[in-house]
């Protein structure tokens, strides 16, 4: 066997010379090799209850990872523990063309089915267990502060490690799912005590509410994988993490990650860790990073506009990505509803897409709002907005969006919460 600088235990060193057998041989081999690769200490085991898997799109291309899958489940190297999965890439409820169904269902997701039987097999937690938001409630996969995960959606790490003090590193996919077998991941970055302290302290110092798809994107395009110490936020947010501070930081932290990529932030007084050890958090060399109502004008203003026709006419709109909580859903349909009422009109001007988790669905079709949001002609769905937009067609159709991280990685153009809910209600001139 191969000598490794990492420090692994006798049951450990078992499994890499075959004691559980070939597959989950090479299963430990892959994690140990990835975790020298960052200079990992150790293998740390997996505390958290539950897993969460980035790779939820079958897309036909990727033949090697089912043969994977394949072989995963007739060896029996499923998941030790339960595990959620991002929200899948269509849904038939969402505005497409003939040729763009077409290009989904026979081309591009052309796996869908087969590969959602794969992951009920290796440990899928249920039919509506897709999603990008895990952590809600109502989805069930909540980590505790301390908990160590095997996790690779970045909006999901950011959220964990952040708001609810867990501990994840920024893995990528397959590398999530193999933690969950093995119940174990390298010990390195943000694991340790040392990786989690900031070296950026960020001062907030606007005169109302920042936008948090905005302010997350300022902070992310400027410290990218380095962990921030927020000071001034509290001002905005309080002290509490309740339900809309939660959702605030959900999207705040999802354009930290997609817009940069960071893994961890701390808001002075209000996350749990800066809360417990305030400025010992801060490293001594830490750079220092302004941002006042100018800064955020000037980064909003540099957002490119990559439609074909810069002055064309939204044609869809998605809210939620990251996925929207039930209070951000009920907030969006009486907002639309309220305002539609106001200006004497029933239905939006433009076809709009609010997007969820499927639990969240779930109880939110039980409540009084639902009829409302149907009267307004919004569609309510599961899907992946990004991974919609993931392909030529739409790529080349103007969408309009209140993700930082949908206009990242897509042609899709941002708007404030007020922009998308003026262009919804009263169309464009």
């Amino acid at each position: 066997m191969p000598q490794y600088n990492m420090r692994l235990t006798p049951e450990q060193t078992a499994i890499l010379e075959g004691a559980k057998g070939e597959t989950m041989a090479k299963i430990m081999k892959t994690l140990v090799m990835y975790g020298e690769t960052f200079g990992a200490t150790h293998l740390e085991p997996v505390t958290g209850s539950m897993g969460h898997l980035v790779t939820s799109f079958g897309l036909g291309v990727m033949k090697p990872v089912y043969e994977l899958m394949d072989t995963l489940i007739k060896e029996g190297c499923v998941s030790s523990q339960q595990f959620t999965v991002d929200p899948k890439p269509i849904d038939p409820k969402v505005p497409a063309g003939p040729i763009e169904k077409l290009i989904f269902k026979k081309f591009m997701y052309s796996a869908q089915r087969s590969y959602d039987d794969q992951l009920a097999k290796l440990g899928l937690l249920s039919d509506a267990a897709y999603t990008c938001a895990c952590y809600f409630d109502e989805v069930g996969n909540t980590p505790r502060q301390g908990d160590v995960l095997s996790w690779a959606e970045s909006s999901a790490v950011v959220y964990a490690n952040s708001v609810l003090g867990a501990r994840c590193n920024r893995n990528s996919g397959i590398i999530d799912l193999f933690g969950s077998i093995a119940g174990v991941v390298p010990c390195f970055g943000l694991l340790t005590d040392e990786g989690r302290k900031a070296s950026w302290v960020v001062e907030v110092r606007t005169t109302k509410k920042p936008e948090a798809q905005i302010l997350g994107s300022a902070i992310g395009m400027r410290v990218m994988e380095d962990v921030p110490y927020i000071r001034g936020l509290d001002r905005w947010l309080g002290g509490e993490l309740n339900d809309d501070v939660r959702a605030y930081l959900k999207d705040f932290g999802a354009a930290t990650a997609s817009n940069g990529a960071v893994g961890l932030y701390h808001i002075e007084n209000l996350t749990p860790e800066a809360r417990e050890k305030g400025d010992d958090l801060i490293r001594e060399d830490a750079q220092v990073y302004v941002i006042d109502d100018a800064e955020l004008q000037r980064i909003k203003a540099a957002y490119p506009v990559i439609w074909k026709n810069p002055d064309a006419k939204p044609r869809l709109c998605f809210v939620g990505c990251p996925h929207l909580s039930y209070a951000q859903l009920t907030e969006w349909t009486m907002a639309v509803y309220n305002s539609l009422r106001a200006m004497g009109k029933t239905r939006v001007a433009i076809p709009t897409v609010f997007t969820a988790p499927p639990a969240v669905i779930e109880r939110f079709n039980a409540s009084e709002y639902a009829e409302k949001l149907k009267a307004t002609g919004v569609i309510l769905s599961y899907i992946c907005p990004l991974m919609y937009m993931n392909n030529p067609l739409c790529g080349k159709k103007p969408v309009v969006t209140n993700s930082n991280k949908l206009r990242t990685y897509t042609s899709a153009r941002y708007c404030t919460d007020e922009e998308i809910l003026s262009l919804i209600v009263k169309g464009v001139n």
